[in-house]
C-alpha cells in the first residue's frame, strides 16, 4: 500500500532506524537522567535534616545557628523523602563547575549561651549535616579508611556537627567550621558528576584587624592554595566565641562510569543497628497481629455460636 507516495513498509524501517539510533547514542535509568555540565554552571548545593545513629530524632537544619541564606526555600520533596522526614532546603554555598575556591567565608556566628548549648548538645549525640547537589542528585558523603591494615575506603553519609573529645585533660566540644567539597567529574565530551565527596576540619581562623565582610583570614592563602592550619587547634564551641564557617571546593577527573556511580555508596560505614526502630517495628506488628487474631476469633466463635444454636432449634423441633 502507499501513503503519500512513500510504501507503509519503508516508512516502518525509517521509523526502526531512527528509534535504533536514539538508543545507540543515549541511555536511560528509570527516574534517573545524566546532567551535563559545562565550566561556570552553577551547582546548587541544598541541606537537609540533622540525623544521629545514636537517637532518632531528626531536626531541621536551621535549627542549629549555621549560616543562612537571605531567604530559605523549602524544595518539593517526592514521595520517598516526604516518608524519610527529609527537610530539603536551599544554603548558603556557591558553587560553579570548574571553578576551585580556598576558604571561602560563608558567614561569622557569635553563640549566644543558647545557641552555644544546642551545638553541644548535638556534637554530644553525634549528630550529622546531610547535604546534596541538587542539580545531579547526588548527596556528599565523608570517605573514611577502614582500619590500618586495610585501606578500602568506606563511606560516611553525612559530615558531623562536630566532634567531642579531651584536649589538654579537659572534655571540650569542637566545631566542623571548614568544609571541603570535592567532585569527582567522568570526562567523555562534556562533565558528568559521579561522585561528590566531603571532608570536614575543625579550624580556628584568624585575622586581623576588626572583622567586616571583606577581612582576610590568615589562616587561608589563596595565592599558594593552601591552608595554614598547622599552628591551629580545634574551635571549641563556647558561649560568646566567634566562630567563622568556611567551604572549599575542588574538582578531579575520575574514570568512573555514570551508570556505576552509586556503586560506592552502597559502601557505608554505618554498621550499627537501630534496636529502637527494630523493636518498635516488632511491637507494631505484634500489636496488628493481635488485634487481627482476636478479630478473627471473635468471628469465629461467633460463628459457632450461631451455628450451635441452629442445631439446638431443629432438636427441639423435632423432640415436639
Amino acid at each position: 500500500m502507499m501513503k503519500d507516495g512513500i510504501p507503509r513498509s519503508v516508512a516502518l524501517i525509517v521509523l526502526l532506524l531512527f528509534f535504533l539510533f536514539q538508543f545507540s547514542r543515549s541511555f536511560y535509568l528509570p527516574g534517573v537522567a545524566p546532567e551535563d555540565f559545562l565550566k561556570g554552571d552553577p551547582l546548587r548545593v541544598k541541606v537537609n535534616k540533622l540525623t544521629s545513629i545514636k537517637t532518632q530524632l531528626p531536626y531541621s537544619y536551621y535549627s542549629l545557628p549555621f549560616c543562612k541564606p537571605k531567604k530559605i526555600v523549602d524544595s518539593a520533596e517526592n514521595l520517598g523523602e516526604v516518608l524519610r522526614g527529609d527537610r530539603i532546603e536551599n544554603s548558603a554555598y556557591e558553587l560553579k563547575m570548574r571553578e576551585p575556591q580556598l576558604c571561602n567565608v560563608l558567614c561569622q556566628l557569635i553563640p549566644d549561651a543558647k545557641q552555644a548549648n544546642e551545638l553541644k548538645e548535638k556534637i554530644a549525640d553525634e549528630y550529622r549535616v546531610n547535604m546534596r547537589e541538587i542539580l545531579d542528585n547526588l548527596p556528599l558523603v565523608v570517605p573514611l579508611q577502614r582500619s590500618d591494615q586495610d585501606p578500602t575506603l568506606v563511606y560516611q553519609l553525612g559530615y558531623h556537627v562536630g566532634l567531642k573529645g579531651q584536649y589538654s585533660g579537659v572534655k571540650r566540644r569542637s566545631i566542623s567550621s571548614t568544609i571541603t567539597l570535592l567532585s569527582l567529574l567522568n570526562t567523555i565530551a562534556i562533565k558528568m558528576v559521579t561522585r561528590q565527596e566531603l571532608w570536614d576540619l575543625s579550624v580556628k581562623h584568624q585575622y586581623k584587624g576588626k572583622w567586616s565582610d571583606g577581612t582576610r583570614l590568615t589562616t587561608c592563602d589563596p595565592h599558594s592554595k593552601q591552608m595554614v592550619t598547622s599552628s591551629n587547634s580545634p574551635l571549641e564551641v563556647e558561649e560568646n566565641k566567634e566562630i567563622i564557617f568556611t567551604y572549599d571546593v575542588d574538582f578531579q577527573e575520575s574514570d568512573v562510569k555514570w551508570a556505576s556511580r552509586w556503586d560506592a555508596y552502597l559502601l557505608m560505614s554505618d554498621d550499627q543497628i537501630h534496636w529502637f526502630s527494630i523493636v518498635n517495628s516488632l511491637m507494631i506488628v505484634l500489636f496488628l497481629s493481635g488485634m487481627v487474631a482476636m478479630i478473627m476469633l471473635q468471628t469465629l466463635y461467633r460463628d459457632i455460636s450461631k451455628y450451635n444454636e441452629l442445631e439446638t432449634r431443629e432438636e427441639a423441633h423435632e423432640e415436639t
